[in-house]
């Protein structure tokens, strides 16, 4: 089969039928899928060279969003989320997307910001001019400190003098830019962080303070846009129109309300942490990044707008833009199966591809909950899909989950209590046509 994300009925069929399914349309092996994921990707050995006081590890559920094109790209996206419905939104809105052609992403270059900070500066001016006059050497310094990446095209860039503080506490910062071609690059820029870090002392005569990289990586943005008509937006019970208002609505109240954003944004990172989580990428520090650029003007924003376009038949615009600092190479990468498992589903991407697919599920999580908000509310989908995880709770299992499932949800009371009289009765139901057959 032709590589693609459109696999209709994909969540009808065993766990066994999807992964042979998506070995078909990615080019993987139906076995690499099932070694890859088998104990949620990692031994407890190797888990112990991760990190500290290592006592087995925690898996979360590894599944793929599906319709997902970027750029004129089909791509199954790997997502590792626990949320339910999570997966499900992103895949439905990303085929309503796909009818308008898809997301379209823009990249910037990978550049990272290596931070340092000098205090006790008692001319401010003259230390800036100073450290700016020997540029290129700062440069040089920051470029031997990092060989490797040198050597496959990255390396330090630019060099910004940034003056903070106050008469009695002033300090400067200095950036050097670092291009980190397909790593994440936080260690490169720290090491570069610490080579410069005398020699730039020195020149603004200050004392040295911290060097470290920022996850405020706001030169290495990745900005997506959709087009979606409003005929895909319709539901049984709003036409397309109507629903477009709901969500330029709802996208209008998280610029005008922080709480209302948080919120807002707190939808988009469901789907860009399942992604960055999936691909072995450090979710908080893009975390991290997201959040304080929203902040960025002094007032929480929202990451993501929603507007009406027309005239003519109305379509629905929007736009994303969010720092992302992801790597596809190095770090946890080297060693944990499953991640090395997700890169090569999505088709071995460079660290720019894989922020725009991240951004882009991130987009669609986001429509998915806006759309559900103008319409029929965000529980009557969710919960509908958090039933099942009530079901197991209460003790059912096989394919009695979802029969209990559907009774909680038909009751509207989905809550253990609900779940486990739903059990008993089926319980009873069955023992008594035992005594009948046993008769």
């Amino acid at each position: 089969m032709a590589r693609t994300s459109r696999l209709p009925g994909f969540y009808k069929v065993t766990v066994n039928e999807r992964r042979a399914l998506v070995a078909d349309v990615t080019g993987t092996e139906v076995d690499e899928l099932e070694r890859g994921l088998e104990f949620g990707g990692l031994e407890a050995e190797t888990a112990d060279k991760f990190v500290e006081n290592v006592l087995g590890t925690y898996a979360l559920p590894f599944g793929v969003a599906l319709n997902v094109r970027v750029n004129g790209k089909d791509y199954v996206v790997p997502m590792v989320v626990e949320e339910p419905s999570v997966v499900a939104a992103a895949s439905n809105a990303a085929k309503m997307i796909r009818s308008g052609g898809g997301f379209v992403a823009e990249i910037d270059p990978p550049l990272m910001i290596s931070q340092i900070q000098l205090t006790r500066v008692k001319d401010q001016a003259g230390a800036e001019q100073r450290i700016l006059e020997r540029k290129a050497e700062i440069l040089e310094m920051a470029d031997r400190a990092i060989p490797g990446l040198v050597a496959r095209g990255g390396g330090a860039r630019d060099l910004e003098v940034r003056r903070i503080g106050t008469k009695e506490d002033e300090m400067l910062v200095v950036h050097v830019i670092i291009d980190c071609k397909d790593a994440m690059g936080a260690n490169l820029v720290n090491g570069a962080a610490e080579a410069v870090g005398d020699r730039l002392a020195q020149l603004a005569n200050a004392k040295l303070g911290l060097r470290i990289l920022s996850n405020l990586c706001d030169k290495r943005k990745v900005r997506v846009s959709c087009t979606v008509a409003a005929l895909e937006l319709a539901t049984d019970d709003m036409d397309g129109d109507d629903v477009i208002d709901g969500i330029v609505n709802a996208s209008r109240f998280a610029e005008l309300d922080p709480y209302r954003a948080a919120t807002h944004n707190k939808g988009i990172m469901n789907g860009i942490d399942s992604v960055v989580i999936a691909t072995g990428n450090d979710w908080r520090a893009v975390e991290a990044g997201a959040h304080a650029y929203a902040a960025r003007s002094g007032r929480y924003s929202p990451l993501a707008t929603w507007r009406r376009e027309g005239p003519g038949l109305p379509n629905l615009v929007g736009h994303l833009e969010v720092p992302m600092s992801l790597g596809t190479v190095g770090g946890t990468l080297r060693v944990h199966p499953a991640a090395r498992l997700a890169l090569r589903l999505l088709g071995t991407p460079t660290a720019g591809e894989l922020a725009a697919i991240a951004a882009s599920v991130g987009m669609a999580s986001n429509l998915a909950a806006v759309r559900a908000l103008a319409t029929d509310g965000i529980q009557r989908g969710h919960m509908a899909l958090h039933a099942r995880s009530v079901a197991i709770a209460a003790g059912a299992e096989g394919s009695v989950v979802e029969r209990v499932a559907a009774m909680i949800v038909e009751a509207r009371d989905i809550t253990l209590e609900a779940a486990k009289r739903a059990l008993d009765l089926l319980t009873e139901s069955a023992e008594g046509a035992r005594s009948v057959e046993e008769d």
